[in-house]
């Protein structure tokens, strides 16, 4: 496992830019499968997650030309509608495949995901929205079979907002003969990410208020050249690192509207940000106030940011309190926070975190890649080196994070 060594106590300070985001970086190349036209991806985070979904579309018969973050796909040539057993678990994207499957081939035997097990994933609410269309499915041997002579527009509504489910049906959707009307669809800005990549290709989607989005299917989807946005988790691990260290960080393309929970929350603790037309800056100005947070889908505080909020809680001047309502496995961190001295106590799905607090550098192993990404920062603060192993899990989330680091001041060793 790869291990790194953290010396603690240095204030982070400079520009860092941000890479594509990761949950559009993937999702837009099985999006592309959906056309037989040349797709140009440009702005393609480069991860371990990014490059597991190039190989599954090499297998199942089409062309990827990477160069840096520059993504050329090529889906004429496909001639299978089985996602390999090995490297469908390995990602928890594999679902996705589906919907551009069963339009292409109308069929398809997907491997049911892996990667983190921060908790259940509602698959059940992808395949009942795909029967909606027609679809039909059975699992096997930790197999989903779909099989759908033609997909037709239908209605559906989703029991609770679902990321991952809204675009597979989108996906599902914009081929399908006639209309489609989804309800209770998930907000994020990766949905729209991928709706507007979509509607490039001449696909015809609107959103008819907040959470309804209509799908009027067309009969094919053509080329297109498009730029993944910029990952707002990653801005949310930049700020906290700046905040954390109290230094004083520039994080180019970080766009304020998609993260408005999280900037409401650095105002409630006195942190200092400041939005500018290249980025959003973020800095330390004065002792970091308690407050309480509650995990939501989009437009409320997001799940990916609660571990990282929740080292930065032990560094607040008081009491806060953390719920975690989307998944509830993902306090893993926890432990490894309290081995460093972190005052945590957990009840069910909240967190209760008295600080501050000097954290002590400890020898841990990372778990997933928000934990991962949450004992770097504690062992950014720690006043004693910290020693991690299991970073290849950071490869999966972050692109060069310890690079990225390091250039801003941080005392990492490979």
């Amino acid at each position: 496992m790869a291990e790194i060594t953290i010396q603690g106590g240095q204030q982070l300070s400079g520009t860092v830019s941000l890479s594509g985001a990761k949950n559009s970086s993937f999702k837009l190349m099985i999006a592309s499968l959906l056309s037989p036209r040349e797709v140009n991806l440009t702005n393609v985070c480069r991860i371990a997650d990014v490059d597991l979904v190039k190989e599954i579309i090499i297998q199942l018969g089409g062309q990827v030309k990477a160069d840096k973050s520059h993504f050329k796909l090529q889906a004429d040539q496909l001639n299978s509608f089985t996602v390999p057993q090995s490297l469908g678990q390995a990602s928890r994207a594999s679902s996705l495949f589906l919907a551009p499957l069963l339009a292409r081939f109308h069929q398809a035997i997907v491997p049911l995901p892996g990667g983190d097990q921060i908790g259940e994933r509602r698959l059940n609410w992808h395949f009942a929205g795909l029967q909606a269309l027609g679809a039909k499915i059975k699992l096997k041997n930790q197999l989903i079979y779909a099989t759908c002579p033609v997909l037709k527009g239908g209605n559906y509504t989703f029991p609770e907002p679902t990321h991952t489910g809204t675009e597979t049906l989108i996906m599902a959707a914009v081929l399908a003969r006639g209309k489609t009307i989804l309800k209770n669809c998930a907000l994020e800005p990766e949905v729209d990410d991928l709706i507007a990549f979509l509607t490039q290709m001449g696909a015809k989607i609107t959103r008819q208020a907040p959470r309804t989005i209509i799908i009027n299917g067309v009969k094919e989807l053509g080329p297109v050249s498009y730029s993944v946005m910029p990952d707002r988790n990653e801005a949310v691990s930049y700020a906290i690192a700046a905040l954390i260290t109290q230094g004083d960080i520039l994080v180019q393309h970080a766009r304020e509207q998609d993260l408005i929970a999280f900037l409401a929350k650095l105002t409630e603790i006195n942190a200092g940000f400041e939005v500018l037309s290249e980025g959003i800056r973020f800095y330390y100005r004065q002792p970091l106030q308690p407050t309480n947070v509650q995990t939501a889908p989009h437009p409320g505080f997001m799940t990916d940011w609660q571990p990282l909020w929740s080292v930065l809680a032990t560094q607040f001047q008081g009491k806060s309190q953390v719920t975690e309502t989307i998944f509830p496995n993902r306090f893993q961190f926890v432990p490894m926070l309290q081995a460093m001295g972190a005052k945590i106590s957990r009840t069910s799905n909240t967190l209760k975190v008295t600080g501050p607090v000097k954290l002590q550098g400890k020898n841990l192993v990372i778990p997933d890649i928000r934990a991962g990404a949450t004992l770097v920062l504690a062992g950014l603060c720690a006043k004693s080196k910290t020693t991690l192993t299991g970073v290849e899990h950071l490869n999966r989330g972050y692109e060069n994070f310890i690079g990225r680091l390091q250039a801003l001041g941080a005392k990492i060793y490979l």
